[in-house]
């Protein structure tokens, strides 16, 4: 079992600034709010090569033009998550077929052009569209020409087209112009809440975070951890070393990492790993390894918190049990 306890610089946002009366929900039926699913990045804002979300934080990249709402691995992709309409209106576009291998230097020339994997695009009254992208393969429910409301399932979420992480892209527009949802005037005044906003209700913004925790036999492979496959098992009593390990989103430099074993017996471990560069996402494991004897029997509790700037903005723990 993981418990989470999302922390400081998770801020309330204020109220809706109507925008001729259209209002979004988020596109992904998954709790924003710290279980679950989370967004890994946000628009970039900067218009230069720098890289800024709405803001003033660097929860985006160079060009990124929409909001990605992220589940946390492949097996929960697997398991199945809905893509919802964020808003009522007329199916303009559809897309599928395309296989949720998402982009690496093999796939690049294959899905050239077709960036957006599978997707739906909506147009709504008054110019606004929204598109939704890398969606899973053979998910997609609706047809061009077809009326859907707001909140009504399109698919699946998936990583097909230009997706290093399962997520669905959702670009806004109006009249062609690619629009922020959570600050749509235009001007950026790097104010957490915005000033503005599309959304009906505004997913909290949080500047990075945990996706997953996790104790082990020994330090899994970034593979597993990202398909959420690595060990959160019964540790034997004779396993070769008790690791914890945290996965991370919006990684900034100079992050710390505070990783932690407490046995039946105290402390196995306690250590900050310091983050060395900005990264999307990451994975960091300590551990011991057994000297002699056995591991003592009974609950391990692994913690992992994440602090920027001295400041704990998540934390997350689980449990295994040595018998």
């Amino acid at each position: 079992m993981i418990l989470r306890a999302v922390l400081a610089l998770i801020l309330p946002f204020a109220s809706p600034v109507l925008a001729e009366g259209f209002l979004l929900q988020p596109p992904i039926d998954c709790d924003l709010s710290g279980e679950g699913c989370y967004i890994q990045q946000y628009m970039d804002r900067d218009p230069g090569p720098g890289v800024t979300d709405y803001s003033c934080a660097g929860l985006s990249y160079d060009g990124h033009k929409g909001t990605d709402f992220a589940v946390p691995t492949l097996a929960r992709m697997r398991a199945g998550v809905r893509v919802i309409a964020s808003a009522s209106g007329v199916v303009a576009g559809v897309r599928d077929g395309m296989p949720d291998t998402g982009f690496s230097p093999e796939t690049e020339a294959l899905i050239e052009g077709r960036e957006c994997g599978n997707g739906v695009l909506v147009r709504h009254d008054d110019g606004w569209e929204t598109q939704y992208c890398h969606m899973r393969q053979g998910s997609v429910t609706v047809s061009n020409g077809q009326r859907v409301t707001q909140g009504e399932m399109l698919g699946l979420v998936g990583q097909s087209g230009r997706a290093q992480f399962p997520h669905v892209h959702l670009s806004v527009r109006k009249d062609g112009a690619k629009i922020d949802p959570f600050d749509p005037d235009g001007t950026l005044t790097c104010a957490t809440p915005g000033d503005s906003t599309l959304w009906a209700d505004a997913p909290a913004y949080q500047p990075g975070g945990l996706i997953d925790v996790g104790l082990a036999a020994q330090v899994p492979e970034y593979s597993q951890v990202k398909a959420g496959t690595a060990a959160r098992i019964a540790l034997a009593a004779d396993a070769p070393a008790v690791v914890v390990y945290g996965f991370l989103f919006g990684a900034q430099k100079g992050d710390i990492l505070r990783l932690s074993i407490e046995g039946p017996e105290g402390t196995v471990i306690a250590q900050d790993v310091e983050i060395q560069r900005r990264q999307a996402q990451a994975f960091r494991a300590v551990g011991k390894t057994r000297r002699r004897g056995h591991w003592a029997v009974g609950i391990y509790d692994g913690v992992a918190t994440l602090l920027r700037d001295g400041t704990v903005i998540d934390r997350m723990q689980t449990k295994a049990v040595v018998q």
